[in-house]
């Protein structure tokens, strides 16, 4: 079987993106599952050779790994920043506007079939917005250029995977954001993306906002008014979703096995329990999209940057999940062409 493209995002070239890739692709696992292509900067990926001592040469290139690619970095140049434009620990507005184009022209390969999926390192929000490029982070970012309005974030491990009502909101607002609508639309969507590349009609535990579900109203009633609503359409819809559920005690469950994914109503009650379990090799999932995205769970480690020493568990996580849902997305086209074909020669028989 042909190896599938995956596009990776060099992210910000002064913090610890372009040295995680340079190890990554330097594991021979990776090489071993997919044809790399990195999207960057020259001289930003020779430094973060260099830094981590890898013994791995970098090739430039207009076209697409044609066959593997052991031994080397294949990186497409769409930067050629100065060495004051990617100083180590802190962000730029050149880098931010290069950050921004090396995003986009992987969702341009994604979407025009020439790669399989697309891995991001991270990006500084500081530096993207600096470079005039307006968004909060990069999911959002995403969404506007696939032009997607459903989308979720997903956080998953071997273990663990839990996706996200609301994402950077300040804790204070989060009761306002909760709706059925919303509520529903995360479940769907989750729903959605698990069947499509993990498991089929998958297992969704919807969490409460409240302490012990707002415990009949005394603590809240956003369980009554518009989580259960939520959970009660999907199940209707025919989604295995149970709740609400009270947090403090579902996570045991969920961990062992008993669901397939976590909806949670807010950043942190998803997060905090998620890292606790696969604080290095979490990946972080955007469902919804017409296209595969995986990233890094772990920001730009401006401290870090320039040392060599970050972990490229999580990258590397990231690219084995990336070619995962790809193969499970390849299987469900090759099996769907199939019952087509079928059906086809079944009419005329």
């Amino acid at each position: 079987m042909t190896k599938p493209i995956i596009a990776i995002t060099m992210g910000d070239p002064a913090g610890v993106g372009p040295e995680v890739i340079a190890r990554a692709i330097a594991d021979p696992e990776i090489s071993g599952i997919c044809r790399p292509l990195v999207i960057g900067d020259p001289g930003a990926m020779e430094r973060a050779v260099e830094v981590t001592g890898q013994t791995i040469r970098l090739v430039l290139t207009e076209g697409l790994p044609t066959k593997d690619t052991d031994g080397t970095i294949l990186l497409r140049p769409l930067s050629n920043l100065a060495p004051t434009d990617m100083e180590y620990g802190g962000p730029s507005s050149e880098a931010g506007d290069a950050m921004f184009r090396y995003i986009n022209e992987a969702v341009r390969l994604c979407l025009a079939g020439e790669a399989a999926a697309m891995v991001t390192a991270p990006i500084s929000k500081a530096a993207l917005n600096r470079g005039g490029h307006r968004y909060p982070g990069h999911t959002e970012l995403l969404a506007d250029l696939t032009g997607c309005r459903d989308y979720v974030m997903m956080l998953a491990g071997d273990r663990l995977r839990v996706t996200l009502v609301t994402i950077h909101e300040p804790l204070s607002e989060v009761p306002r954001l909760i709706t059925r609508e919303r509520v529903l639309t995360t479940i769907r969507t989750t729903h959605q993306g698990l069947h499509k590349y993990f498991r089929r009609n998958p297992r969704l535990a919807v969490l409460a906002l409240n302490p012990h579900c707002g415990e009949r109203g005394l603590f809240g009633d956003e369980e009554r008014r518009f989580i259960l609503p939520a959970v009660e359409a999907a199940r209707s819809e025919g989604i295995d979703a149970r709740g609400p559920l009270s947090a403090d005690m579902l996570f045991h469950f969920a961990a062992r096995g008993d669901y397939d994914g976590v909806v949670c109503m807010y950043h942190d009650q998803g997060l905090i329990p998620l890292k606790l379990l696969h604080f290095h090799d979490a990946v972080n999932i955007t469902l919804g999209l017409p296209i595969i995205r995986t990233s890094v769970d772990h920001g730009t480690a401006y401290d870090l940057a320039g040392t060599g020493k970050a972990s490229h568990v999580s990258m590397v996580a990231s690219i084995r999940a990336a070619v995962g849902m790809a193969k499970k997305a390849g299987e469900k086209k090759t099996g769907a062409k199939r019952r087509a074909q079928g059906s086809r020669k079944s009419g005329n028989g």
